[in-house]
């Protein structure tokens, strides 16, 4: 098993970091442009403002 760069880790971090904010972005975008769902409204906007604290 061939022992990994410290550079390599630090990309492996930076691509897990990215796509995570990367996720959490689009949720919030959805959140805001589906009102359709009243519920579902609700429970966005207590997701979103927990981010945001």
């Amino acid at each position: 098993m061939p022992q990994m760069s410290p550079m390599m880790w630090t990309w492996l971090l930076f691509m897990f970091n990215f796509t995570l904010i990367l996720t959490m972005i689009l949720n919030y975008y959805s959140f805001l442009y589906l009102p359709s769902n009243k519920i579902y409204n609700k429970s966005s906007m207590m997701k979103t403002k927990f981010w945001k604290w």
